[in-house]
């Protein structure tokens, strides 16, 4: 029997239990998890606080029980406190303040990320929160339902905080949205998209604060204001939602890191230390885009990787296919997706790029209802021509386009071959002159 410990529940973890106990009989499996609860589908919770499902108990896709019927050995509110990995010995601390070890021969570390918390005065005060667990997203929506609570502010314009500021909204709040950015989801794409979705929230009801940067949580125990370059606002409630870093402390010692301070792995998702292995937020991927390692922290992702770690330490040699970091959102009834990089991301990496752009209806104009504007972007490196990013917004679902994105970043494909590409055409769906066809036909 080889022993596997995989230290961390959520979605990469859980991924690659899944992998050893449904494919290898001759894995013992030992699950160890700090929360009270495993498998929270974090990007749901949103939706919850918001309104937009009936409640939160459908976020959670399997349980304790799952995995104690397929035979792991699984610890809740139980810490890590520390790792040996000479001697290959876990130390732990359950929740009564027992202590107990366990050792390993292989070991998954799948600690996930933690929320970029600035020390700035006042950063301790209550009423303010973060969105990552689900006990945080229990806190947050307490609040909302609190009517003492009319003003909220949202720090930072990522895919979180737009998200949660639509909730807010749609619970009847004022809201204001802060970025030290100069426009919201700048990670994902370029100004040409972001331009709409500002507006989108702005028509909406959303102040936007974009271009400032908090300094000061105001208040005496409870925050009453928040403090910019531009001004001091008063607000009820703070969520502070400005992004994720890596939680990678058990191995920053001993193992190898990136840049950011992930575990550093390779396509087999192994550190440096072959017996550790490491997967999800607190890892490096391989990004097809720009043909390098990197780091990019979607749950979709972290099930790909806890996969391929499951395989590789069952004894199946499975390599990464690399990743492109597809993504969407949808905010009142917006939608935007992406994959690979924008040209704004691009640049930033040094790469030389070209990209062409089309705008058209959805449908044939003959096609009066549900028939939405469509923007898409394609993003080609300039040398090689090969497809590197794309980016689409509608008020119509367009969302499964951007799969053959996908593909094609990672299958290295040209913008010259988009050209000609097989795609159908009815009035039902699409136009005679699809909007993917115009726009690859219109590169330079």
């Amino acid at each position: 029997m080889t022993k596997t410990i995989i230290v961390g529940t959520n979605h990469a973890g859980i991924a690659a239990a899944n992998t050893l106990l449904d494919n290898y009989p001759d894995q013992e499996v030992v699950m160890i998890d700090r929360n009270t609860n495993l498998s929270y589908l974090g990007c749901g919770t949103a939706l919850w606080v918001g309104r937009q499902i009936d409640g939160y108990q459908d976020l959670f896709y399997t349980n304790k029980e799952a995995f104690e019927e397929k035979g792991a050995k699984i610890y809740m509110e139980t810490s890590v406190t520390s790792i040996d990995f000479n001697k290959k010995i876990v130390y732990c601390e359950k929740k009564d303040g027992t202590t107990f070890e366990e050792n390993y021969d292989k070991i998954i570390l799948a600690t996930g990320s933690r929320p970029i918390s600035p020390k700035v005065p006042g950063h301790d005060l209550n009423g303010i929160h973060f969105l990552k667990l689900f006990q945080e997203g229990q806190d947050v929506d307490r609040e909302m339902a609190r009517d003492s609570v009319k003003t909220v502010a949202v720090i930072g314009a990522g895919y979180i905080g737009v998200e949660i500021a639509e909730a807010a909204k749609r619970r009847g709040k004022n809201v204001l949205l802060f970025d030290a950015a100069d426009r919201s989801l700048p990670s994902y794409y370029d100004k040409w998209f972001t331009d709409d979705m500002d507006k989108n929230l702005a028509d909406h009801g959303i102040e936007l604060h974009f271009g400032e940067l908090i300094k000061e949580y105001k208040g005496t125990d409870r925050v009453d204001a928040v403090v910019s370059e531009k001004g001091e606002y008063p607000v009820d409630m703070v969520i502070n939602a400005i992004g994720f870093g890596p939680n990678a402390q058990f191995g920053k010692d001993h193992l190898e890191l990136f840049a950011n301070g992930a575990y550093l792995v390779d396509r087999h998702q192994q550190t440096s230390d072959p017996d550790v292995y490491a997967v999800g937020d607190c890892a490096t991927i391989y990004s097809n885009a720009l043909d390098a390692t990197t780091y990019i922290a979607l749950a979709s992702n972290a099930v790909r990787t806890g996969i391929v770690a499951g395989h590789n330490i069952g004894g199946t040699s499975v390599e990464s296919a690399g990743v492109q970091g597809s993504n969407g959102i949808s905010i009142f009834g917006f939608n935007m997706v992406s994959t690979g990089l924008s040209v704004a991301a691009a640049e930033k990496n040094n790469m030389e790029v070209k990209y062409t752009d089309y705008e058209d209806l959805q449908k044939p104009s003959f096609i009066k209802e549900e028939n939405g504007d469509v923007k898409i972007r394609i993003v080609y490196e300039a040398s090689s021509r090969r497809i590197v990013g794309a980016q689409m917004s509608s008020t119509e679902d367009i969302s499964m386009a951007i799969h053959m994105f996908s593909l094609a970043i990672s299958k290295h494909v040209t913008i010259d071959e988009l050209k000609l590409l097989d795609i159908f055409f009815l009035p039902h769906f699409n136009q005679p002159y699809n909007y993917i066809t115009m726009a690859a036909l219109a590169a330079e």
